[in-house]
């Protein structure tokens, strides 16, 4: 039976302003906006969850008993929802995103569709260059030590003695980098957060071994199926350069999950790498490992190759922290290119990783009532490498990752019925066929 996620109403507000000239001066209370910056956050404490280090999430630890109607909440994940319903009652997010409306478009993949009409209003603007994976971290940018420490939910890190302990009321120290998570005020699901690694180092958004292995952790912690993890790199849609990953609950399967895969190669420490079939988005898929660790590092070390390369790409972290799928794509290049159709920009959808797997946020009700399955494959399509693209990047990634004599010989040569092909699916037209609407 499918988990109950609880949605309740919250209060409109567009709490987090846009910043407008220059900061106001310093006063003994700090700067007068209660954010993160040294002005504010002396003395300054949140609730910590420490977690416990899991060397391997067994199948046990997953197990899911459908005769049951309410499945037992992990602490971590009941903390997440707890305070970001405090927050909607508090009104800081920029509009009510349960207010928003779902379908389920009819077809094989099982796309999701979204009416999102006020997030790309409300939305904080791009402030750097697409075209450019890695780029330095600018102070004079937004980054998250400017939001308010109302947003924060609690700090997040690693237990000292190997156990669970949560303070409601812990002092932040500053200068051993602590990890936050913050509600993302322009939310696209409900429970919609952002796990922000070692947040006073102010690192650009870029993958690295530490912050990819506590997110890892932080979906093994949730022990929620529904709960998943993404990341969106410098053109690929991520919006602001602060390392942070992003994470919300849907109550049911992302397309991309139910897509058939071609394993690759198994690695030394027990992960399998598979390639995406019959799906829109040619990516990779790294399941398992013999510990959480295995499966960190190979995925950490194929998110550097791409980002030293220039690669613009997303992942997505589902299954608990057990699958993990990485999904290299060149639309912001074909945008700037001009070589995307001016019918798929007139959408106005930007997509990133969320868009990718499956959940496609509209910001036009014509583009909404008129979802379909062809529609949807057409704009996904448009995201993906071409094949011989996708097996150059695949070269890359595996020489980075050492798969290189472990690869099976025949997977360079899918059969045709396996591949990636836009030709699969009709030629676009306005959907007609009645959705199932998410309550």
């Amino acid at each position: 039976m499918m988990l109950k996620i609880k949605r309740v109403p919250t209060v409109v507000s567009n709490y987090q302003k846009e910043e407008v000239g220059e900061a106001a001066p310093r006063t003994v209370g700090g700067c007068g906006r209660n954010c993160l910056k040294s002005c504010c956050i002396q003395d300054a404490k949140l609730p910590l969850y420490a977690f416990k280090k899991i060397d391997k999430v067994t199948e046990k630890d997953l197990a899911i008993h459908e005769c049951q109607e309410e499945l037992p909440m992990a602490f971590l994940d009941s903390l997440v929802l707890g305070e970001w319903e405090d927050r909607m009652q508090r009104g800081l997010f920029r509009y009510d995103v349960t207010a928003c409306e779902t379908k389920v478009i009819p077809g094989e993949c099982g796309f999701i569709a979204q009416l999102n009409e006020g997030r790309h209003l409300k939305k904080r603007p791009t402030e750097f260059r697409v075209d450019k994976v890695l780029q330095p971290f600018d102070e004079n940018k937004f980054n998250f030590t400017k939001v308010g420490q109302e947003e924060v939910l609690f700090q997040f890190e690693a237990s000292e003695d190997g156990e669970v302990q949560f303070y409601p009321n812990a002092p932040i120290d500053v200068d051993n980098y602590p990890s936050f998570v913050a509600i993302n005020v322009s939310p696209i699901e409900y429970g919609h957060v952002l796990l922000i690694p070692r947040i006073f180092e102010c690192l650009p958004q870029r993958i690295d071994h530490e912050s990819f292995l506590l997110a890892l952790h932080m979906a093994a912690e949730a022990a929620n199926p529904y709960f998943r993890l993404g990341y969106n790199s410098l053109g690929a849609f991520a919006t602001i350069n602060h390392l942070h990953f992003q994470a919300y609950y849907l109550a049911m399967p992302f397309p991309i999950e139910k897509a058939p895969t071609k394993k690759i190669a198994t690695s030394n420490g027990g992960v399998k790498v598979s390639e995406l079939l019959k799906y829109p988005v040619r990516g990779l898929v790294f399941e398992g490992g013999d510990t959480l660790e295995d499966l960190s590092k190979i995925v950490s070390d194929a998110c550097i190759s791409l980002q030293n390369n220039n690669i613009p790409y997303n992942v997505l972290i589902s299954d608990c922290g057990t699958q993990v799928f990485l999904l290299p794509q060149c639309y912001a290049e074909k945008q700037a290119l001009g070589e995307v159709d001016a019918e798929l920009l007139d959408t106005q959808v930007n997509p990133a990783v969320w868009e990718i797997s499956g959940h496609m946020v509209l910001k036009r009700k014509k583009d909404f009532d008129e979802a379909s399955e062809a529609n949807a494959w057409r704009l996904l399509a448009e995201v993906s490498l071409s094949e011989e693209r996708f097996q150059e990047v695949n070269a890359i990634i595996f020489e980075a990752i050492a798969l290189t004599e472990e690869l099976d010989d025949n997977v360079q040569c899918l059969p045709k019925d396996d591949s990636v092909d836009s030709s699969t699916y009709p030629t676009v037209v306005a959907g007609s066929q009645e959705c199932v609407v998410l309550q």
